[in-house]
């Protein structure tokens, strides 16, 4: 299903079942999984964005983790408006972090593939059109990503004339992190998870796994997935730089000790992320110092 975006998306005023207004049929098998902690303010755009798929989703799983503060109230006023059959709820009874509420929600999917969305990002109307369709026709792809803008809020044009996405290799991917997490969509039948209770590079671990245990990993060169704060420079983020450095080395050693890379490799790559490190560090302090 293709075209503009259905009037009654966003009035709030309508309670409505998704799978009855679209029809069954035009639902794909993709479940989006989306982990909720304290996000009564963004969810709901996350949300829309989801329903204004040109191919919508067999299901969204919102996985509340312990948020304690009203959000699950907002979450299960999605699931009046949309319809309990296609946006479900989950309760987490403690806060485990955003892998173990993804592992939650992924535990419940039925769709084919999942697709992952934080709860601060939103889609652009063709994604999942794009990348399920292509992952479809490449049964040996086993996980798709793409490429992130900041929303500056102009309209989404609709994407035509799509490239090929081309392979990410496993020593690409040891250099940085090529799937932000919000881009990925994932064949559900895999073996490998989330680390339950990481919370740092908690992602990184996993495509890093799954690239060279399971299969192959694609990026589309395509923005489909929008951000609405800075990756570096953001209020409070340079406090949490060195837990998101001890992440990414933790990702390095997991490998290490799976028998994936030497430990040679392992020193220098370790070596490489201290580099990276540094280089953050004096970034967001220089931002900091502009505010």
């Amino acid at each position: 299903m293709s075209g503009s975006v259905p009037d009654f998306i966003n009035k709030d005023s309508v309670e409505l079942d998704v799978s009855l207004m679209y029809g069954a049929h035009s639902a794909v098998s993709v479940s989006v999984v989306i982990p909720c902690f304290r996000c009564s303010a963004s969810i709901v755009r996350a949300v829309e964005s989801i329903a204004s798929q040109t191919l919508l989703p067999l299901e969204v799983i919102l996985v509340d983790d312990c948020s304690r503060d009203g959000t699950v109230n907002v979450l299960f006023e999605l699931q009046a408006r949309y319809g309990a059959s296609w946006l479900k709820v989950y309760e987490l009874p403690d806060n485990g972090g955003p892998g173990t509420a993804r592992n939650a929600g992924w535990k419940i999917a039925q769709g084919e593939y999942i697709a992952f969305l934080d709860s601060d990002d939103s889609w652009h109307p063709q994604k999942i059109e794009l990348q399920y369709s292509w992952m479809a026709q490449h049964p040996d792809a086993v996980l798709t990503g793409h490429c992130v803008v900041m929303n500056d809020g102009r309209e989404k044009n609709f994407v035509g004339g799509v490239a090929p996405p081309l392979r990410v290799w496993r020593r690409e991917l040891l250099i940085s992190n090529r799937f932000p997490t919000s881009t990925v969509m994932v064949r559900r039948d895999i073996g490998q998870r989330f680390v339950d209770g990481q919370r740092y590079c908690e992602d990184y671990q996993l495509w890093l796994h799954i690239c060279f245990f399971v299969g192959e990993c694609y990026r589309f060169d395509q923005a489909l997935t929008y951000n609405y704060k800075a990756v570096y420079g953001a209020a409070g983020l340079s406090g949490r730089l060195w837990s998101m450095e001890k992440g990414e080395l933790a990702s390095y050693r997991s490998l290490y000790r799976a028998g994936a890379i030497s430990a040679l490799e392992l020193f220098f790559l370790g070596c490489f992320s201290f580099a990276k490190f540094f280089r953050r560090v004096l970034r967001v302090h220089f931002l900091e110092n502009l505010q």
